[in-house]
């Protein structure tokens, strides 16, 4: 299971943190990453890191702005998002990968508007 929180709104300009926490798997051994998905457009990837932590990808539209990070003893995944931007508003989704074994979180609406 994993249960994404940390949405909401912010301002243009603003921060947010969210958070993945993730159980009833052996989180260490899966890779994590975010995803969103705006009104009427397809899901993107936004940030991925290894089961380790040593390898990072970020979509080019926030890098330098986001950074994803994982805390294996707490099982927990994050986004940091800085210098958020209208384009940002979406539905981020936590999702985690095992060869053929994808998981996947409920969701939670991030809304940058003023």
């Amino acid at each position: 299971q994993l249960v994404e929180s940390g949405g909401g709104l912010v301002q243009p300009g603003g921060s947010l943190r969210l958070s993945c926490a993730a159980s009833g798997f052996t989180f260490s051994m899966y890779a994590m990453s975010w995803y969103r998905q705006a009104p009427g457009k397809e899901r993107e990837l936004v940030a991925a890191i290894s089961s380790a932590g040593s390898n990072l990808n970020y979509a080019d539209s926030v890098k330098g702005r986001f950074t994803i990070s994982r805390d294996n003893a707490e099982s927990t995944v994050y986004l940091r998002m800085n210098s958020l931007k209208p384009e940002d508003t979406a539905v981020y989704y936590c999702s985690a990968r095992l060869g053929s074994l994808w998981y996947w979180g409920q969701g939670t609406q991030v809304t940058v508007s003023s």
